[in-house]
């Protein structure tokens, strides 16, 4: 399965759309639309609405979150906004302010 990795020290604005995994290690500001699911690592910075498949969050995202899967905030993980999955898990050490709605 091929991913696309937003490495450290890289900044995009606008927005991204892909059928692939997207990995953040760096900066995404506007929108993110990756239909095979979300990484943002410990360090990687998302301040843009995310939608797609599973979300996987150890870095910071502002904005609102929509998965037709699931998110998981992992220790270290700071998010703001809200969050429509089938399934979320906040890990002790997540910091996360916003709504869940889990309507399937």
């Amino acid at each position: 399965m091929a991913s696309t990795v937003i490495g450290a020290g890289i900044t995009i604005e606008g927005e991204i759309t892909t059928d692939e995994d997207v990995v953040v290690q760096g900066t995404v500001r506007g929108k993110l639309n990756a239909k095979d699911g979300v990484v943002v690592e410990q360090g990687g910075v998302v301040e843009a609405d995310v939608t797609g498949g599973p979300l996987t969050v150890a870095g910071s995202v502002i904005g609102n979150i929509s998965s037709t899967d699931r998110v998981d905030l992992q220790p270290g993980a700071r998010v703001v906004g809200n969050v429509k999955a089938t399934r979320i898990t906040i890990a002790d050490g997540a910091q996360f302010k916003g709504n869940v709605d889990m309507d399937v």
